[in-house]
C-alpha cells in the first residue's frame, strides 16, 4: 500500500509563499509521475502541476511562473513551492501518484 503524506499548508497573506511537501516511500520504478491538485471550497479538484520520473514538469496556466514542483534526490518527497499567492489559490492541496494513489490533503489559505 502506497501512502502519500502532505504537509506545509498554512494561512498566508496575498503575495506570500508556501512550500508544500508530499512524502512517500515507494520504489522509484513504480512512479510514473507525481502531481499536485487543488480543491477550492465548493469546487472540483483541479490539476496544478506534475513532475514525471524523468524530471519533466508541467503546470496549469493559472500557476505558471508562480509555482514550482520539484523532488528530492532520493524520490522520497515532492515539493510544491508556491509564490506570489492570491486569494484564488486557497484550496486543499492533494498529492497524487501515477493517477492511482492520493494523499489526504493539506490546506493552503490565502487571505488578508
Amino acid at each position: 500500500q502506497v501512502q502519500l503524506v502532505e504537509s506545509g499548508g498554512a494561512s498566508v497573506q496575498p503575495g506570500g509563499s508556501l512550500r508544500l511537501s508530499c512524502a512517500f516511500s515507494v520504489s522509484v520504478f513504480r512512479i510514473d509521475y507525481v502531481g499536485w491538485y487543488g480543491q477550492a471550497p465548493g469546487a472540483q479538484r483541479e490539476w496544478v502541476a506534475t513532475i514525471t520520473r524523468g524530471g519533466t514538469t508541467n503546470y496549469a496556466n493559472s500557476v505558471k511562473g508562480r509555482f514550482t514542483i520539484y523532488r528530492d534526490n532520493d524520490w522520497n518527497t515532492v515539493y510544491l513551492q508556491m509564490n506570489v499567492l492570491k486569494p484564488g489559490d486557497t484550496a486543499v492541496y492533494y498529492c497524487n501518484m501515477s493517477a492511482i494513489y492520493w494523499g489526504k490533503g493539506t490546506l493552503g489559505a490565502v487571505s488578508s
